[in-house]
């Protein structure tokens, strides 16, 4: 049976933080690039949906687990409800600027279709590599100032908190995974995680892709000279897709779990009592 590794002393701390209410957002809120902006928008769109499917999927596999994962499950979903919820109103500002978002929401839910009348460990499974995703890019976002640079405070804000408890939570669904796969082979489990990994990094890229195209097309952006942009944006500066590509591949290593890379101290580049020790984009004003 393999064993979990979470970090004993962690707290998984649900933050009911509201972001935004009274402050009225740039149609381009981040540095005045809309490459950059339709890359946060068009992933924000997905998570009240993703969320939700999180949440079920690893609640499906929460009876009979220990007490201390029972706890990190409930805390689990109740960061994820507070995301959705936070996201919701970032999106109400996305479509506030006039863009048609459907499009991209008809697309997460196909997506998300996709699992229907399959097991419930293959839903978790996806749960787990998705949660590796929100992970290594929220590790990457708080890790480079750079991802946020000149971004609308209060846009910044979420990002970064949301990131923040991304880490906080990464082992949750790994580790209900592991407890609901206890008695699988080695070889079968790291085949099946293997196999969904590469599956959902498919989808999740090529999702992604199409809902920044869509949203740059509502802006007039078309063609290649766009499509050059959301490269180097992408892979070159700032590189956010390069900057994770180690760590989406440690996944496949056998004897994998989240927490070998114990990276809780970039929460406190997000939140802290002391100004100065926050990063510049998450302060107060």
């Amino acid at each position: 049976m393999a064993k979990a590794i979470t970090p004993a002393d962690l707290t998984i701390t649900p933050r009911d933080v509201r972001f935004g209410r009274d402050a009225r957002l740039r149609r381009y809120w981040l540095n005045d690039d809309p490459v950059a902006t339709a890359f946060y928008n068009a992933l924000s769109v997905t998570f009240p949906r993703g969320e939700a499917f999180f949440c079920d999927s690893v609640k499906a596999f929460r009876d009979g687990t220990p007490p201390k994962l029972q706890g990190e499950i409930r805390a689990f979903v109740k960061q994820e409800v507070i995301h959705s919820r936070e996201h919701v109103a970032f999106n109400r500002h996305v479509t506030e600027q006039g863009y048609d978002t459907s499009r991209l929401e008809r697309d997460v839910v196909a997506q998300l279709a996709l699992t229907d009348g399959r097991p419930a460990i293959a839903r978790l499974a996806a749960t787990t590599a998705l949660e590796h995703f929100t992970a290594i890019l929220a590790h990457a976002l708080i890790a480079d100032h750079r991802h946020l640079a000149g971004g609308d405070r209060e846009a910044a804000r979420l990002w970064l908190w949301h990131a923040a408890e991304e880490i906080e939570h990464k082992g949750v669904a790994y580790d209900t995974w592991l407890h609901a796969t206890r008695d699988w082979p080695r070889f079968k489990r790291w085949r099946i995680k293997a196999l969904v990994m590469l599956i959902t990094t498919g989808r999740f890229v090529n999702g992604r892709r199409r809902g920044m195209l869509d949203l740059l097309r509502q802006d007039g952006l078309t063609g290649p000279r766009i499509w050059w942009r959301l490269f180097h944006y992408a892979l070159v500066r700032p590189g956010m897709a390069r900057k994770v590509a180690g760590a989406w591949l440690s996944y496949f290593l056998p004897g994998f779990h989240p927490w070998k890379h114990d990276d809780r101290a970039l929460i406190g580049l997000a939140e802290s009592d002391y100004a100065d020790a926050v990063m510049p984009e998450a302060r107060a004003a």
